[in-house]
């Protein structure tokens, strides 16, 4: 086999001449930047420029096996016409190559091939990068996709770029409809009522939206996305169905109300044992609801000022909310704000140091304040209290700390203020006889205790019970009998529960019998008060059906007696004889 063919001849250029010389032609393929490497039939390299001779080795005269034995069998495949062409990766001295095979022609004859070798790193990188990419691409849209929220992708002009199948969901729309359509379009067509998008391209932010469609509450946030030139290039909108969600915090508001109610009623159950355990006799709702808010005020630190008239038990709740507090096993100092001296009261309230006044001891005393350190210091009747100690108390309020007489060292105290007063202190302190601020430091709390004129519901069970309690107390049994109690109950108690208290002592006490009878009553007692004697709205399950009947009777001859002058007017209204009246009268110890 001729093996040192001229490869000008064998391509078929003339062999003579400047055109014909070997050193032009391997000049001309030295300067291409990819190798080219030339067989003839039977495998023999005639042509190999620089790159392929670096690379591989390859030199004009030598088999194409002995360099490339990888790359033959394809080069001899193509050379039996099994295929036109051929691509394949080959490993060089420092890169890897792509050989493109293709067959050299001659007059229709194959005479051989011709190989071109591409350097293929750069373009082996690009492919993983492109792998890469279109990886991250399919790991998007499958996060896209999948999505609960739903996502619309829009272009600077708000034409719909994508959705995702929860949009599709969420709008009951097909994302071949809208795809490629004007947000503007969609809204003219009624598909949308409003557009975040526009939004967005109106006022170049982030836009949040609460719509409803189709009976479905939707949250909507659209966001755009800018370019290195600040211009907006896309809009990116997410629809978050939060009909579930609403439903969900409405059935938790429910429950929640549910348990709250439960709560609440757990309390006024322990309330009302508290109540009970403390013999507190509690019906009307007034009362209930004075307590309670005692009870409730105790777990706290606040000023309560406890207002309403004489005798109601405004020290009943001081008790009640020193005994419920946190300082219950603390002092409860209690004064009389009305029954100390004026002269005496600041020496009383704060103390002195020695030497103070004439008269005061040698060794100094502390007064209440120090001695309810910790505690709770009850002013009573605080409407009483003179101008200059208002002064010291305010400053109290204000800083905790206290100043004895004569001494100039004040004194921190941890004390807690109930006040209680039958006063107007409103109109005392538009009188100029109580200070407007330290009126405003004591109401922090204030707790209206009811009169028993407010509390009717109270009236009876109140009167057996203290007359059972000061039986006991002395020894003895008595009970009422029933135009006593009916007397009684229309009695309109204006010293409230002290006057029935100190009543229902007298009655045990001064009643000869074991029955207290209307005789036994005081005169101004059971002389009645028409005026108050009225039907109660609801009467006291321990009365019997009889009790009831004579209560409400002697109810109706009082109201009737306003209206009629003499008793026969009277038995002529309420349709009875004249001797029935006058013996009801004289029972119920009522007189026309």
């Amino acid at each position: 086999m001729n093996t040192s063919l001229n490869p000008a001849e064998f391509i078929g250029f003339p062999s003579s001449g400047e055109l014909r010389s070997d050193a032009f032609y391997q000049a001309m393929v030295n300067a291409v930047d990819v190798g080219i490497l030339a067989v003839n039939t039977s495998g023999m390299v005639i042509l190999a420029n620089r790159a392929v001779r670096e690379s591989f080795g390859a030199f004009q005269g030598v088999h194409l096996n002995d360099v490339l034995p990888d790359l033959w069998p394809k080069v001899a495949q193509r050379l039996l016409g099994h295929a036109r062409n051929t691509e394949i990766s080959v490993r060089g001295i420092e890169s890897n190559f792509l050989v493109r095979v293709s067959p050299m022609l001659l007059d229709q004859e194959q005479v051989g091939a011709v190989c071109v070798f591409v350097e293929s790193t750069e373009l082996e990188e690009m492919a993983k990068q492109m792998e890469f990419y279109q990886g991250l691409t399919r790991e998007l849209d499958t996060i896209i996709d999948s999505s609960s929220d739903g996502l619309w992708i829009c272009d600077a002009d708000a034409n719909v770029v994508r959705i995702n199948p929860a949009s599709e969901r969420i709008n009951n729309v097909q994302a071949k409809d809208v795809v490629g359509r004007n947000m503007r379009d969609l809204i003219n067509a009624r598909v949308f009522d409003r557009s975040a998008t526009l939004e967005v391209l109106r006022t170049h932010g982030r836009v949040n939206l609460l719509q409803q469609r189709e009976g479905r509450k939707l949250i909507t946030t659209a966001a755009p996305v800018f370019d290195s030139a600040g211009r907006i290039t896309r809009v990116v909108v997410s629809e978050r169905d939060i009909t579930e969600i609403d439903n969900l915090q409405r059935e938790l508001e429910d429950q929640e109300a549910i348990r709250d109610q439960y709560r609440n009623q757990m309390l006024e159950m322990q309330q009302e044992q508290q109540l009970e355990n403390q013999q507190i006799i509690a019906r009307s709702p007034a009362m209930l609801k004075a307590l309670r808010q005692a009870l409730k005020v105790a777990k706290v630190e606040s000023t309560v000022l406890i207002l309403g008239p004489s005798g109601v038990g405004k020290g009943l709740f001081a008790d009640l909310i020193h005994k419920n507090s946190e300082r219950a096993n603390k002092p409860l100092i209690k004064i009389n704000c009305g029954a100390i001296p004026e002269s005496l009261i600041e020496s009383e309230l704060f103390g002195y140091d020695k030497g103070a006044f004439t008269g005061a001891q040698t060794g100094g005393k502390p007064g209440y304040f120090e001695l309810a350190d910790g505690g709770i210091l009850f002013l009573d009747e605080i409407a009483e209290l003179p101008l200059p100690s208002q002064v010291k108390l305010l400053r109290f309020m204000e800083d905790g700390t206290i100043m004895r007489l004569g001494s100039t060292r004040p004194r921190e105290v941890k004390v807690r203020i109930l006040a209680a007063t039958h006063r107007n202190l409103e109109q005392m302190v538009e009188e100029g006889k109580f200070r407007l601020d330290l009126y405003y430091r004591l109401k922090v709390i204030p707790i209206h205790v009811p009169s028993l004129k407010e509390r009717k519901e109270c009236l009876l069970p109140l009167i057996l019970h203290y007359i059972e309690w000061y039986a006991k107390k002395h020894k003895t049994s008595k009970r009422l009998s029933r135009a006593a109690c009916d007397t009684l109950l229309g009695y309109p108690f204006p010293g409230n529960v002290r006057e029935l208290m100190n009543l229902c002592e007298r009655l045990v006490v001064m009643t000869e019998s074991e029955v207290i009878s209307l005789q036994d009553l005081p005169a101004d007692v059971a002389k009645g008060d028409t005026s108050e004697a009225t039907a109660p709205a609801q009467w006291p399950e321990s009365m019997t059906l009889p009790q009831v009947i004579e209560s409400t009777e002697r109810a109706l001859l009082a109201h009737a007696i306003k209206s009629h002058g003499c008793q026969a007017d009277l038995a002529e209204a309420l349709g009875v004889s004249q001797p029935t009246i006058a013996r009801k009268l004289k029972r119920y110890g009522l007189a026309c």
